[in-house]
């Protein structure tokens, strides 16, 4: 058994083999917000309803690919991002697991890791000069190491700096990029104009949507680079994984044959105080649902980013 599932087991208070039972308060790390109502529940988008865990596993056990969002500092949805994948490679029904937090230019480390002889976590954070200050290793390095010893496949696939400047500075948008109709690129405007709490200029809008756009046609191209009939998983933000607006959107774009159905977007979500309403955590653009599940969860912390970068 590995280590770090065997700790999160416990964690839960599980036994191996068993379903997450996370409707207990004392199994969360975030404190914040404990006794919301929808904390441990997990929402259908399909069903409009609410179901439970062995439901949901049947939905993403279908999958091809499978897309774990997260709110990039909240422990909790990185112990589940851990069960669920261990819960997979348990059944051996995983060919590859890619990762926003490497870039492509870490792919000749990930692709030497069968000849390193890795066998334990700070060794494996050694060999790929893993940065803690963009990415917590306690948060990852399970989900990679896990991975490793299971003898699939990893990839690295966010965009490197030289490429994001090089998107950056273009005047027009590239063909592989540009999928989306007007409304859509209205939207994706407004979320990155609101992701950055209203202090970028407006005509930096453009060049930081083809930014959010490169890193999720990157991500789904290490997905579709991987052949093999068993699910792909990529561990990445909430909004690449976005259904309407994110990766997904570009794996449907490159393989006319793929249906949305064999795509399952997960999202690992914090509640907010006084909001009871599921379907209120995300709006769609268009007709496709953000997320195919919602997984809520406490909150971390409920610091105003915003606020302190208006202070600066």
């Amino acid at each position: 058994m590995r280590v770090d599932y065997i700790v999160f087991l416990l964690l839960f208070g599980l036994s191996v083999g068993a379903y997450p039972q996370i409707d207990r308060p004392l199994s969360w790390q975030s404190r914040l917000h404990l006794e919301h109502e929808l904390v441990g529940l997990i929402w259908s988008n399909a069903s409009q309803d609410f179901v439970p865990v062995t439901d949901f596993l049947s939905s993403i056990e279908d999958s091809k690919y499978l897309i774990l969002g997260e709110k990039h500092d909240n422990p909790d949805h990185h112990a589940l991002q851990l069960s669920i994948l261990n819960h997979l490679l348990d059944l051996d029904k995983v060919s590859l697991v890619s990762f926003e937090m490497m870039d492509t230019s870490s792919q000749s480390q990930l692709d030497g890791l069968l000849q390193a002889e890795i066998d334990n976590l700070k060794s494996l954070k050694a060999y790929l000069e893993w940065d803690d200050e963009g990415w917590d290793w306690s948060f990852y390095g399970p989900l990679i190491y896990s991975s490793y010893i299971s003898d699939v496949s990893l990839a690295a696939s966010n965009i490197t700096n030289s490429r994001m400047m090089e998107i950056y500075g273009l005047e027009e948008l590239p063909s592989e990029l540009d999928i989306f109709d007007d409304p859509t690129m209205t939207r994706l405007m407004q979320d990155i104009d609101e992701s950055h709490c209203g202090l970028l200029p407006e005509s930096q809008f453009p060049a930081m949507v083809r930014v959010q756009q490169g890193r999720d046609y990157s991500m789904a191209k290490s997905l579709v680079s991987e052949n093999g009939e068993q699910i792909k998983i990529l561990i990445a933000g909430n909004y690449h994984a976005r259904k309407d607006l994110g990766v997904p959107r570009y794996l449907t774009a490159s393989d006319p044959e793929l249906s949305d159905s064999e795509i399952v977007s997960v999202s690992f979500m914090e509640v907010a105080q006084g909001e009871m309403d599921p379907t209120a955590y995300s709006q769609a653009t268009g007709n496709l649902a953000p997320f195919d599940f919602l997984w809520f969860t406490p909150v971390v912390s409920e610091e105003d980013y915003c606020s302190s970068l208006r202070q600066q």
